[in-house]
């Protein structure tokens, strides 16, 4: 699959190749000469015009976003979602250096108790499962700041105590980092968090971080490369860990990485690896026998059939994933977390889009926002999609999207 690097032209050859249409065929099918085609994809005409991006998109049974190549950007300031002076102080306190304060002449700050710091950490962790962005946004600006110096002055615990706790505050603001289309941040915090677990005692937490690290270079288009990393320290941890005989958390943090890498190869376009990557998961998941949440990886069945529906998605087979949703059992689904369940939602309104079902996208998306509304309100991509589903709505649409529409300021 393309990188979000490489010219829009090239995506759309990508895509169009794969659905097997010639130049011809697909300038028959959007209503515009073979000569246009070529030069789009040649980068020698411009796309620059939303309405002639989502015709083709319908044209090749994508959502927009994956012409598009990145998500765009954040709109501030609707629903209740962060605005950019938040994500500007988690920025800040990224780079922040606070251990340093000695040498920057700074007055020293005083250290937080590491139980007092490990409930924070867990009410954090709460709130992201949940989906409560800006509640986590406010709490990391604080969190970024105090683990470093409780690493440093450690109070009521060790040095690798508050580095456990350190690399847990990396890892949730590379996540909502990722998700409000702050790539670079995102990878930045996943960066430091792989330091931190290294000074840990916890190998798992080094496993964990692993993933926010892929999951940036995916963000960055750098899709083989996550790829790679997942992989190879799935197969160091098994190795080390022995298999079938693993502990519970170890098979969840073990499938967590499969399944991180079985979207990696999704979005390389690389179905086969894609696909083993998710029996791998699967057989992983049978053997812990049920949906956990260990690390907070929410993983189990369930949750590799999310993902396998998700690699469809990715791979731009709607059908597919639509296919896979309708064997998840309800009362499974309606036990994971708050976050996982909407982001699942709003996989399927991609799925729904990719299909043209646009009345059943339209409710996929007002599903996630009921169940987490910060998954909609605050991600590009479900931004995107709102948009691509009312240029595509024949006649008015529903009462509830276009209410949603209207809350986020998507309806001019």
């Amino acid at each position: 699959m393309e990188s979000e690097a490489q010219p829009m032209g090239r995506r759309v050859a990508y895509w169009r190749q794969r659905r097997g249409m010639s130049q011809q065929v697909f300038a028959d099918r959007i209503g515009k000469s073979k000569s246009w085609v070529d030069k789009i994809e040649r980068g020698v005409r411009r796309l620059d015009k939303y309405s002639v991006i989502t015709e083709l998109a319908e044209a090749l049974s994508i959502d927009a976003g994956q012409l598009l190549g990145r998500e765009p950007k954040r709109r501030p300031g609707f629903g209740g979602c962060l605005d950019q002076g938040e994500v500007e102080s988690i920025r800040q306190s990224l780079e922040r250096y606070e251990r340093l304060g000695r040498f920057l002449e700074a007055a020293p700050i005083e250290s937080t108790p590491i139980p007092e710091l490990r409930g924070a950490v867990n009410y954090c962790w709460l709130a992201f499962e949940k989906g409560h962005y800006p509640v986590v946004a406010r709490s990391l600006i604080q969190l970024l700041r105090d683990t470093p110096v409780a690493e440093d002055r450690p109070v009521g615990g060790s040095s690798a105590d508050a580095a456990e706790l350190m690399t847990q505050v990396y890892q949730i603001a590379s996540t909502v980092l990722r998700k409000l289309g702050e790539a670079q941040l995102a990878w930045l915090a996943a960066d430091r968090a792989i330091s931190a677990a290294n000074r840990g005692n916890d190998p798992l937490l080094a496993g964990i971080a692993t993933t926010r690290v892929a999951n940036a270079l995916r963000a960055l288009g750098r899709h083989q490369a996550a790829l790679d990393l997942n992989v190879q320290v799935a197969h160091g941890l098994i190795s080390e860990t022995g298999g079938e005989t693993s502990s519970p958390a170890e098979i969840s943090v073990y499938g967590a990485l499969l399944l991180q890498g079985a979207m990696a190869a999704a979005l390389a376009g690389d179905s086969t690896t894609s696909g083993d990557l998710l029996d791998s998961a699967s057989r992983a998941a049978n053997i812990l026998g049920r949906d956990a949440n260990y690390y907070y990886t929410s993983f189990g069945p369930t949750n590799v059939m999310l993902h396998r529906a998700a690699a469809f998605v990715e791979l731009g087979e709607g059908a597919d994933a639509l296919a896979v949703h309708d064997r998840i059992s309800p009362v499974a689904l309606a036990d994971l977390v708050a976050e996982r369940r909407a982001h699942h939602h709003l996989d399927m309104t991609r799925a729904c889009v990719q299909v043209g079902d646009m009345a059943n996208a339209g409710r996929h998306l007002v599903t996630a926002d009921r169940h987490a509304p910060a998954e909609v309100r605050c991600r590009p991509i479900a931004i995107e999609l709102i948009d691509q589903i009312l240029h595509r709505t024949k006649g008015e649409p529903a009462q509830d999207l276009r209410r949603l529409a209207e809350e986020v300021g998507a309806l001019n």
